[in-house]
C-alpha cells in the first residue's frame, strides 16, 4: 500500500471516531453511512479519480468500454452527457451506490458482523468496483463463509483484469487497488497491526 491512500484511510479513521466519540446523537447522526461505507468512499475517491472529484462525463476506456463515467466510477441513466457535476452532485450519486454494495456483501458474507471495519470496507470497495460478480459463488465469498477470511482475502489480487480493445487485460491501477484491499483485508485492525483502536466503531477485531 502506498503511503498517500494509506495517510488518507488512517487520517479518514481518525475523524470517523472523533466523530463517534464526541457526536451527539441526532437524526442527521443516525443516517450517516456506517464507518466502512466512509472508508470504502475514500478508497474509491483515491483510486477511481486520485482523490480529485472528476466533474464532467468521460468515456473510461480501461474496462468499462461504452458507458459514461463520472464522479468515482459513477456509471448508469443518471450520467448526464455535457453536464458538470459537483462534489456535492458525486456524494448523492456516489452514496447509494456503496449503500448497495454494503446490503450485498452483508446479504453474502455470512460472518459479515464478525469482520472489523476495515475489512468490510475492503469488501464493500471490490463490491462498488466490480458489482455483484464478485459475490456470486466465487472463492472469495466461498472460503470467507467457510471461516477461512485470510484465504478470502487473499483472493483479491486475482480481480485484476479489465478489457481493453476487446482483450481481457491486466490493468496496472487494478493492481494497486487489489493490493491495497488485500492488504486492508488481512492485516488493519488486528492485534499488534499500528490500525487496531484506530476505529471506535467496528466489528471484532
Amino acid at each position: 500500500m502506498n503511503e498517500i491512500i494509506k495517510k488518507r484511510l488512517v487520517q479518514a479513521a481518525l475523524a470517523i471516531s472523533l466523530a463517534a466519540g464526541g457526536a451527539v446523537v441526532t437524526h442527521q447522526a443516525a443516517q450517516q453511512p456506517s464507518a466502512a461505507v466512509q472508508l470504502a468512499m475514500v478508497l474509491g475517491s483515491h483510486y477511481e479519480s486520485s482523490g480529485r472529484h472528476i466533474g464532467t462525463p468521460y468515456v473510461d476506456k480501461l474496462g468499462k468500454g461504452q458507458p459514461l463515467t463520472v464522479c468515482n466510477g459513477v456509471t448508469g441513466p443518471e450520467v448526464v452527457a455535457g453536464r458538470t457535476y459537483t462534489p456535492d452532485d458525486c456524494k448523492r450519486l456516489e452514496l447509494p451506490k456503496y449503500l448497495e454494495a454494503e446490503r450485498l456483501a452483508r446479504q453474502a458474507f455470512v460472518h459479515w458482523g464478525t469482520y472489523n471495519t476495515w475489512v468490510q470496507a475492503s469488501i464493500i470497495d471490490m463490491v462498488y468496483n466490480l458489482g455483484p460478480a464478485v459475490l456470486d459463488g466465487t472463492t472469495i465469498v466461498r472460503l470467507a463463509n467457510a471461516g477461512d477470511l485470510v484465504g478470502a482475502c487473499e483472493q483479491m489480487p486475482r480481480w485484476v483484469h479489465g478489457t481493453v480493445a476487446g482483450k481481457s487485460v491486466v490493468l496496472p491501477g487494478l493492481v494497486d487497488r487489489r493490493g491495497t484491499t488485500r492488504e486492508l483485508c488481512t492485516d488493519w485492525g488486528r492485534d499488534g497491526h499500528f490500525s487496531a483502536g484506530l476505529l471506535v466503531e467496528g466489528g471484532a477485531k
